[in-house]
C-alpha cells in the first residue's frame, strides 16, 4: 500500500496532474491497484461540462498511465529522483463504458504485459462501484531525463 507521500516519490506530477490519490495494492513486476477520488473541486470541471461535469476521458486514460509508472518505476528500482522519466507512448484499444462523476472512486487496475529495452506495456481498467467505465492497453517507455 502506498499513501500520497510515498506516491510522489514514483511520479513527478503534482497538482493538478497528480491523479493517483493511493495505491491499495502492489505486486512488483505483475500489477497494481489504487484510486483517484473525483471531486466536485477538480479544476477540469469548470469547463468539462458547467451543467453536467464529466471526468475528460483523456484524464481517465493518464490516470491509469499514471498508476502504471508506479507499477514500472517500482518494478525496476527506479524514481524520477533517480533522473528517470516515464513517458506515455501509446494507448490502444480505449473503451470507455459509462461516465465518471463528481463523488466517484476511479478505482484502477493495470497489469504488465510486456517489458522490452525500457518499454512497458499494461492492460488497464477503470471501474466505479464495480462497474466498469474505462479499458485500454496502455505503453509507456522510461527514459533517463
Amino acid at each position: 500500500m502506498m499513501d500520497l507521500t510515498q506516491i510522489l516519490q514514483y511520479l513527478p506530477h503534482r497538482y493538478p496532474f497528480l491523479l493517483v490519490d493511493r495505491v491499495t495494492s502492489i505486486e512488483k513486476g505483475h500489477s497494481i491497484k489504487g484510486y483517484k477520488n473525483i471531486t466536485f473541486n477538480e479544476p477540469y470541471f469548470n469547463g468539462h461540462f458547467p451543467e453536467n461535469p464529466i471526468m475528460p476521458g483523456v484524464l481517465i486514460i493518464e490516470s491509469l498511465a499514471q498508476l502504471s509508472g508506479i507499477l514500472g518505476f517500482v518494478t525496476h528500482d527506479k524514481k524520477p529522483s533517480d533522473g528517470y522519466a516515464c513517458y506515455l507512448v501509446s494507448v490502444n484499444r480505449a473503451r470507455f463504458r459509462r461516465p465518471v462523476v463528481p463523488g466517484d472512486q476511479l478505482v484502477m487496475e493495470s497489469s504488465f504485459l510486456m517489458d522490452k529495452r525500457g518499454m512497458w506495456k499494461f492492460d488497464c481498467r477503470a471501474l466505479v462501484d464495480d462497474e466498469l467505465a474505462c479499458e485500454a492497453e496502455i505503453v509507456t517507455a522510461a527514459r533517463e531525463v
